[in-house]
């Protein structure tokens, strides 16, 4: 069965201004120049999106703003981070009116729930919306585990068409393949495991650091798809120090800056982030420039007519 969604996701980040307001015009920059890479879709508000550091207005804006300028030229998601499931609900119900493509599920923030709240979290917020979903799965950072069982559950809920596995391990994507078969397009959301997860069968990215380097991050995918596997790792190899940004505490500063370096944003984030000072900002424009200063050379893409 060909999967609902496929391809690079990335995850953008959301263009701010030093004083912390919100910059959609450097969003939309940044957006265009992702499109141009050949992404396949876009996931707004993610956690690099600062989703939990905006209020609910600033929220409902972003997307408006964003589903104007990317106008059914790919499928556009949001990122669903609420501590409730009754403002879950509300916001999905929002964003349906605003011309979003769909979701991105995370579990309510802030509570560890056991697998029968899971579930019915998941399956009320289902119930709000007829868009399609996206599950996303990452106990590092917010503790809930969905494991290939509780995915398997959840089979039954139509507009769950997709999966975003972050546990940071690599045996869980076949795992989910033995017990839910081809039921879900699979993602991997951690960078730095993207070669090892495209090996064990994935049909998608939720990119994070390749929103810096999209030509790059898209042409390593493309290989990925080929099998070709020899160019794939070498590109992997240069990328790997940069992907590793993605699994810091501090991603969202690590890539924002790296965006900024690559001519693409600013490093500007919404308290209680702070930007990069001292050593840390050093060793970090230290990781990021040695990357654009041995960026491999790669085919030029073919932009479409």
């Amino acid at each position: 069965m060909k999967p609902y969604w496929s391809g690079i996701f990335p995850a953008i980040t959301t263009q701010m201004r030093k004083d912390g307001s919100l910059d959609l015009d450097a969003t939309a920059k940044h957006v265009e120049a992702l499109i141009e890479s050949g992404v396949t879709g876009m996931i707004f508000l993610g956690s690099l999106g600062e989703n939990q550091a905006l209020n609910p207005v600033e929220k409902r804006r972003v997307i408006e703003a964003m589903v104007e300028v990317v106008n059914d030229r790919i499928p556009v998601l949001s990122g669903v981070a609420e501590s409730s499931t009754s403002e879950a609900i509300r916001y999905v119900q929002d964003c349906e009116k605003l011309g979003l493509s769909g979701f991105m599920l995370m579990p309510a923030m802030l509570y560890k729930g056991d697998e029968r709240e899971i579930i019915t979290h998941f399956r009320a917020v289902a119930r709000g919306t007829g868009l399609p979903i996206m599950i996303y799965n990452n106990p590092i950072s917010y503790a809930n585990d969905i494991t290939p069982e509780m995915f398997a559950q959840l089979a039954d809920a139509k507009n769950f068409v997709a999966l975003k596995e972050s546990s940071g391990n690599t045996r869980r994507i076949t795992d989910l393949h033995n017990t839910v078969g081809d039921r879900y397009a699979i993602f991997t959301g951690v960078d730095d495991l993207a070669l090892e997860s495209a090996i064990v069968g994935i049909d998608g990215w939720v990119a994070g650091s390749g929103i810096a380097f999209p030509e790059e991050n898209q042409y390593f995918w493309e290989l990925t798809r080929k099998g070709d596997w020899d160019k794939a790792r070498e590109i992997y190899r240069w990328f790997t120090p940069l992907l590793h940004l993605d699994v810091h505490t501090k991603f969202v500063q690590y890539i924002k800056l790296a965006v900024q370096e690559a001519g693409l944003g600013s490093e500007w984030v919404r308290p209680p982030r702070l930007p990069l000072a001292g050593d840390e900002r050093k060793q970090i424009l230290q990781i990021i420039r040695r990357g654009i200063e041995t960026r491999p050379q790669i085919p030029k893409r073919k932009k479409a007519r």
